[in-house]
């Protein structure tokens, strides 16, 4: 697996997941820049997701289900707060209500996604900062840790042009 590291810093209310590929910058980046591939990777194997909304520039919006074996479909939205191509994405991460619109209730997570040569290839590092304490956790309690490193683990395959 991808996955070289996984770390909590209940000091700075951050997680941050670093993954090492044996792909380009290039290639790496269109996992999230193209919305069927992000599908195939974004959430864990067990709820893919279908993306209805993909817009990565300034501002601009993303919405998605998951769709869970029992047919549950939970929602999340992103808001892009800056991107550069190949190497940069920083959104808002949130979860939605069956409506689509942003669920109040539940916290809502600032992402960070750095994308760096390596000798190999790719390292990506994916930063997510809480709100509080209460809130990060909250959201590692309901295994958004696990799952993430579920999901990125998916992206092997597609680098290597498997399905």
């Amino acid at each position: 697996m991808s996955v070289t590291s996984v770390d909590k810093d209940y000091d700075n209310l951050t997680t941050t997941l670093v993954a090492d590929f044996d792909a380009s910058l290039d290639e790496v980046w269109q996992l999230w820049a193209d919305p069927r591939k992000l599908e195939r990777w974004w959430g864990p194997p067990t709820y893919p997701a279908t993306f209805e909304k993909h817009d990565l520039s300034l501002g601009g919006e993303v919405t998605y289900f998951m769709t869970g074996a029992e047919g549950d479909q939970p929602r999340g939205w992103w808001r892009i707060a800056s991107v550069d191509p190949p190497t940069s994405l920083q959104f808002t991460d949130g979860f939605a209500n069956d409506d689509g619109t942003p669920n109040e209730a539940m916290p809502v997570i600032n992402v960070e996604v750095r994308l760096s040569e390596r000798a190999d290839g790719t390292r990506m590092e994916i930063r997510s900062t809480y709100e509080s304490r209460e809130e990060m956790d909250k959201l590692i309690e309901m295994g958004a840790l696990e799952g993430m490193q579920q999901a990125v683990g998916q992206m092997d395959a597609l680098l290597e042009g498997g399905s």
